[in-house]
Parts: C-alpha cells; sequence; structure tokens
C-alpha cells in the first residue's frame, strides 16, 4: 500500500512553472535517508569487525560465528587455531572470528 503511494508521489509530473528539481526532491530525501541510517552504520560496523579481526592475537578470546567459544591458540594466515577446552583445538577460517566474549558480558 505505502509503496504504491510512494510511487504516485514520485512519479507525478511537474505543475506548470514548477521546477523539475522539486519532483526529485522526495527521491533524493528517500536515497539519503536509506543511507544514513542503513548504510552507513552497516559500513561502521563492518570496518570495525574487519579492525578487530585484524587485531587479534595469540591468547585472546573469541566468539566465532557458529556460538564456539574459545581462546586462540595460533594464527597462521587467515587460519585461527582456538582452544576450545580439554586439550580441544578447532580450526577456523578469519572470517569465523566475530568479537572477544567479554563484550558480552558488558552488555548483559
Amino acid at each position: 500500500m505505502s509503496s504504491n503511494l510512494a510511487f504516485l508521489v514520485l512519479m507525478t509530473p511537474p505543475q506548470e512553472g514548477q521546477s523539475p528539481f522539486i519532483s526529485f526532491l522526495p527521491l533524493l530525501l528517500i536515497i539519503l535517508v536509506f543511507y544514513f541510517f542503513m548504510i552507513r552504520p552497516q559500513m561502521r560496523k563492518q570496518k570495525e569487525l574487519r579492525n578487530f579481526r585484524e587485531s587479534i592475537k595469540k591468547g585472546d578470546k573469541i566468539v566465532t560465528t557458529g556460538g564456539i567459544y574459545g581462546k586462540i591458540n595460533d594464527i597462521s594466515g587467515q587460519v585461527v587455531t582456538i582452544d576450545v577446552g580439554n586439550n580441544v583445538h578447532i580450526k577456523v577460517d578469519k572470517n569465523a572470528v566475530l568479537k572477544d566474549p567479554t563484550d558480552l558480558a558488558a552488555q548483559r
């Protein structure tokens, strides 16, 4: 329903004597809203996550995308070896590392 209304508002021809820029103003406002409320925050989150992944080192506690908690045992390029307890080591891709679990404790 609202998409039909937006279509009608955006596609109405300009009034006589009205600037064509004014007819594009609603479209420009929609693009600006999408950029500032959706695209820009997502880019910021991706940049923070990329910086975190680049800064991890041996001994850091992490959480993977699969929800596995562990401590980094070794980093070899894009492969991270994680100690998940009882001397069990698993290898995951560096892109599967999400964050430091101490951040999770602070959110609770």
